[in-house]
């Protein structure tokens, strides 16, 4: 009885076969990974840092609330996969024809607003607009917006941007503006992640190595300007790379976020028995969640994320090969920039939690606690499995259509 089970649903314990509709393999890794944020925002986060902040005195009159994240990560992903399903039933020619230029559009008022101070401040960063149940950051919704907008560019001067000298100073113009509002806020690990993004799909796009290696001077030379213009950001950037030489002061994020990973060696100390994340490791449940997780699950658990975030980051690119292979260039240019988002965050997320990076304040794709991160990745996942569905199903009709003749 369980042989014949097992073979009924066999094509179901399959990665993906070749005529499934869509990439179940891909469906169940983001699903999996809502599943790994829950549990990893929880165990992080029940330590409320609200109530270790009060006094002996008010602690006695009240109790923490050791479920408050969790709750309000529970509302993020009911949100997040609402999304992912309504994204899911969009074409990407809708993408292509009538949602860049206003998802553009929103995204700058949005970012001109924060830029002018109208916004909800936060830890002395005005990041966030409050709309409704939640605080929205734009800076999250500019990663998809710019995504879009290369991706429409390149498909619209692909000859251009192949065969013309200076054919990146567009697009690098509209980076640079997004930039420039981005570090306004301040949030410099955005505008970082914004400029890979773009060289990375202009460099899928086949453009002169020249203008590759001329933009990544420039975007080196900005950065470094602006930490030398900033004491806070200096300190960052020269205290990451020996945190216990002062582990009280400016060293006390990076210096508590090894010892965490100190703690948990191999296998970890188990889940829920994390210790620096009782009021030791800043923003444990954002930031510092990978800490957190090799804290409580060791080397083995932070190799089986690297592993996990590899494969999401290889389909995403084989969606785009396939896409571009299809001559479905829109679809192809969106999936890479998406794949290097995806690297990109997870990157400078977990090498900022091992104190490879100075601290940038990017949260890990899909698991850290943050709506406005989980609702703009869950609707890049949305899109993926879409270019995913169009793709098969192109191939279908090219093959039934062979098949006719």
């Amino acid at each position: 009885m369980l042989l014949n089970l097992c073979r009924k649903y066999e094509k179901w314990f399959q990665i993906t076969p070749q005529n499934a509709r869509y990439d179940r393999g891909l469906l169940l890794l983001f699903i999996f990974f809502l599943f790994i944020g829950l549990i990893s925002v929880f165990s992080a986060s029940v330590v409320d840092p609200a109530y270790l902040a009060m006094k002996p005195a008010q602690r006695a009159t009240q109790h923490p609330d050791m479920f408050r994240f969790l709750k309000s990560d529970l509302q993020n992903v009911a949100l997040a996969f609402t999304l992912f399903c309504l994204v899911l039933c969009i074409p990407m020619r809708i993408w292509k024809k009538r949602l860049n230029a206003p998802l553009f559009v929103i995204t700058l008022i949005m970012l001109l607003f924060l830029a002018f101070g109208i916004g909800h401040k936060i830890n002395g960063a005005t990041r966030w607009i409050p709309i409704g149940i939640m605080n929205f950051q734009p800076a999250e919704l500019s990663k998809l917006a710019l995504i879009c907008f290369l991706a429409s560019y390149i498909t619209r001067h692909y000859e251009e941007v192949r065969n013309k000298k200076l054919s990146l100073v567009k697009p690098a113009s509209v980076v640079l503006l997004f930039g420039t509002l981005l570090l306004r806020q301040p949030d410099t690990g955005t505008a970082f992640v914004l400029a890979i993004v773009m060289l990375a799909m202009f460099i899928m796009a086949g453009i002169k190595i020249a203008q590759i290696f001329a933009t990544a001077i420039i975007i080196v030379i900005v950065f470094t300007a602006t930490i030398l213009q900033n004491p806070y950001k200096l300190a960052r950037v020269t205290n990451f790379i020996d945190p216990f030489s002062d582990p009280y002061d400016k060293g006390y994020q990076a210096s508590n976020s090894l010892m965490a990973f100190g703690r948990g060696e191999i296998f970890g100390e188990g889940l829920g028995n994390s210790i620096l994340k009782w009021a030791y490791l800043p923003e444990p449940h954002t930031d510092f969640i990978m800490a957190v997780w090799g804290e409580e699950f060791g080397l083995i658990g932070i190799i089986f994320i690297i592993l996990l975030l590899s494969t999401l980051i290889w389909k995403a690119l084989k969606i785009s090969k396939d896409a571009l292979q299809l001559e479905n260039r829109f679809g192809g240019f969106f999936a890479c920039g998406i794949a290097t988002l995806i690297f990109c965050q997870g990157f400078v997320n977990l090498g900022t939690a091992l104190s490879l990076l100075p601290a940038k304040g990017l949260t890990f794709p899909l698991i850290s606690y943050g709506g406005s991160s989980l609702l703009i990745m869950s609707t890049t996942i949305a899109i993926l499995l879409r270019i995913d569905y169009e793709n098969r199903q192109q191939i279908r009709q090219q093959n039934t259509k062979q098949g006719s003749e």
